[in-house]
């Protein structure tokens, strides 16, 4: 049977559209006419089965392919071949494998995407490594496909192709570790690996091997290098080229990644405190996501109503969404107490006489619209999740988190440690909770006894750092520290119910001391900042 090609009239290729007697079938773009019982006659075909010897697949044609944006020019440079299905439609592409430069086996791609192997893949070469020759920098790609990308972007802006490689596959890295000394003959060597998990996971074992100071990390804007030239272009994959991160193990960054992550801090957002806290504002500039606060007082200093005023502040912003998690509170006491604030009178209090419509109307302002979350430890947090359940309050999409307290958390989660290790183990995965999802996160803890001879928490005494109860690691990991008090004999009722602020730390500003005062309304069951001094213990 005789058969001509030409150009395609679906899509670019001048030549993949091949014309037979009893139809037509482009090998870049799958558009057939044919409808055809049997085509073993044809031109080389790909067997339905693995029989297929290297040396017929030498003679399959090769074309274009552009339904992934890769010229035949840089299909070529590879030697990748392609074959056709009986029923015209595609079927395999056959990707050359080598060993000292000669090819002993090819990985067979039936489409859409299943894989036959040919030959022998022992000791073989990375594909590509038999023609990267003629640069000092090496692409290394995850996909065979995912190299003739990078090869067309070299293409399309020098009219050449540069080195550029491919694993097998994200778990084929043992090829990487037997062309170990080829790779580091390169001056430098970039990843272009895909961004799921295996990739990424692949990245670390390849950079690993082919050893610091050599890698270079691509950042794509897609899953994958095919998907990015599809998508973005040339010119995009290319600015990957020359946007790649040196990698680095453990963490240690260098150059442009210490400037990026400057940059990033230079961005960094504060969210200021309610003005009942104004005097914080001044010493912290505020609250900010990817940190830990810690708020520290004697007994029944106002923590609990002092918490509550940062919550209903940050609630006025709409698209906020917070999670309290009081240990030491049912759900209904919190609920009551914010009722209470939100409508700015104490039930208890021997002029309130509200209706249950009233109450309802509190409930709605802060419970309403199901942006405050609280967790309902049912009087019992001995079941070693509550840490999972903070991290799930993240996942629910709350931004700001508060612990109150983190005594309690620390007896509940770290099972089997005691003493100074529960709490820098509680402490350790509360930092990688904030830090994985970027959250603000308060916490609150107790005291350490006062020493005798002197003024109690409880007298209005301010704490130092030294007076937090717990592990170092609690005021080390914490990034701003505030101490407040209250004097709760004092015989002048406005001293009695005015709580003092101090900053023991500021990681962010470095400002510390004094941080003014707020005074509670018995009436109103809330805080208003205060220029009230009062002497301090």
């Amino acid at each position: 049977m005789s058969y001509k090609q030409t150009a395609c009239p679906k899509c670019d290729s001048s030549d993949a559209f091949t014309i037979y007697e009893d139809g037509a079938y482009c090998f870049s773009c799958q558009y057939s006419t044919k409808k055809v019982n049997n085509m073993n006659d044809l031109e080389p075909v790909a067997k339905p089965n693995s029989s297929i010897t290297l040396d017929e697949i030498h003679e399959l044609n090769s074309f274009a392919i552009t339904s992934r944006g890769i010229s035949k020019q840089v299909v070529d440079h590879f030697g990748i071949k392609m074959a056709v299905n009986p029923d015209g439609s595609g079927g395999s592409h056959f990707y050359p494998y080598t060993s000292e430069g000669k090819v002993i086996a090819f990985k067979e791609r039936k489409l859409p995407k299943s894989f036959i192997a040919h030959g022998s893949f022992t000791n073989i070469e990375l594909f590509g490594q038999a023609v990267s020759t003629g640069g000092k920098t090496l692409v290394i790609t995850e996909g065979e496909l995912d190299a003739c990308a990078v090869a067309q972007c070299f293409l399309d802006k020098y009219n050449r192709v540069f080195p550029v490689v491919s694993i097998p596959s994200a778990s084929g890295c043992k090829v990487v570790l037997e062309q170990r000394e080829w790779i580091r003959k390169f001056d430098s060597v970039i990843l272009f690996f895909d961004k799921d998990d295996a990739g990424q996971a692949a990245v670390q074992k390849v950079a690993k091997i082919i050893g610091a100071g050599k890698v270079k990390v691509a950042k794509l804007l897609e899953k994958d290098p095919c998907d990015q030239l599809l998508k973005h272009g040339s010119k995009s994959l290319l600015q990957s080229y020359w946007d790649a991160e040196t990698w680095s193990p453990a963490g240690l960054v260098m150059g442009e990644s210490i400037w990026n992550q400057f940059l990033q801090r230079q961005r960094t957002k504060s969210r200021p405190y309610p003005k009942c806290l104004d005097g914080l504002n001044q010493k912290l500039k505020g609250i900010r996501h990817g940190e830990i606060t810690l708020f520290t007082s004697g007994t029944g200093s106002g923590k609990s109503t002092i918490v509550k005023e940062v919550v209903l502040d940050l609630l006025k912003d709409k698209e906020n969404k917070v999670g309290l998690i009081s240990l030491e509170e049912s759900v209904g006491d919190t609920a009551e107490k914010f009722i209470e604030m939100a409508l700015q009178q104490r039930l208890d209090h021997k002029d309130t006489n509200l209706h249950q419509l009233d109450l309802r109307e509190g409930f709605e302002s802060v419970f309403g619209d199901e942006r405050l979350v609280l967790l309902d430890h049912q009087g019992s947090v001995g079941d070693s999740t509550l840490t999972d359940k903070i991290e799930y309050m993240c996942l629910m999409g709350c931004k700001y988190l508060i612990l109150d307290h983190i005594t309690i958390a620390v007896s509940e989660g770290a099972e089997g440690l005691s003493g100074n290790e529960a709490i820098d183990k509680v402490m350790s995965d509360l930092l990688k909770i904030v830090k994985k999802h970027n959250i603000w996160l308060c916490l609150i803890s107790h005291l350490r006894k006062a020493p005798g001879g002197g003024a109690s928490f409880e007298e209005g005494k301010l704490a130092s750092i030294d007076d937090i109860k717990g592990s170092g690691s609690i005021k080390q990991i914490s990034f701003d520290i505030v101490a407040f008090a209250r004097n709760l004999i004092a015989d002048n009722e406005t001293e009695r119910n005015t709580i003092k602020f101090r900053v023991l730390k500021s990681r962010f500003t470095g400002l510390t001391g004094s941080a003014g005062s707020a005074v509670y309304s018995n009436k109103t069951g809330r805080l208003t900042a205060t220029e009230s001094i009062f002497t301090e213990i």
